[in-house]
């Protein structure tokens, strides 16, 4: 967690006390709303960067040891497979995601999200971790993933 000098409206120290209060309150699940804007805030700016190449502003989303241990060159060795096979997840923005397990937050106060969008003819599946920073929730373990969506349930024909 990061202290920032004070500004307008407030002493230092007051400003140090909204910063650790903020950071401390965020250490419960989102609502289901905020969650789901997180997750999918996270997914297109992780898709964003493989479209373009471009993992600057991606970099900058993430909490600060993420960010120490990944510069932007490597991130995009890391993704390099999705960049190369042009893997657009953009789709996610206007689908419902699905948590396998229900997200938590674990005793060492990462919010843990995992779950898949049901896009076809590939579910797009991801496991998440944030961490407090800043005062929000920021990613400091990503893993995106496509598989094959399982098969759509046949209706069952009665025996003769």
């Amino acid at each position: 967690m990061r202290l920032r000098s004070g500004g307008p409206g407030g002493s230092d120290r007051d400003n140090q006390r909204r910063s650790v209060i903020q950071a401390l309150a965020q250490n419960k699940v989102p609502t289901e709303r905020a969650l789901e804007a997180l997750v999918k805030a996270s997914l297109l700016s992780f898709n964003d960067a493989n479209i373009t190449g471009n993992y600057t502003v991606f970099h900058a989303k993430l909490s600060k040891p993420f960010r120490d241990q990944f510069p932007p060159d490597r991130l995009q060795q890391a993704f390099k497979e999705f960049a190369d096979k042009q893997i657009d997840i953009e789709l996610i923005g206007a689908l419902k995601p699905t948590y396998e397990p229900e997200p938590l937050v674990d005793p060492s106060g990462r919010l843990v999200v995992k779950g898949w969008f049901p896009t076809d003819p590939m579910r797009v599946a991801f496991s998440l971790d944030f961490i407090p920073s800043d005062g929000e929730w920021k990613l400091i373990s990503i893993n995106v993933k496509t598989v094959d969506s399982p098969p759509a349930a046949q209706p069952s024909t009665p025996k003769q």
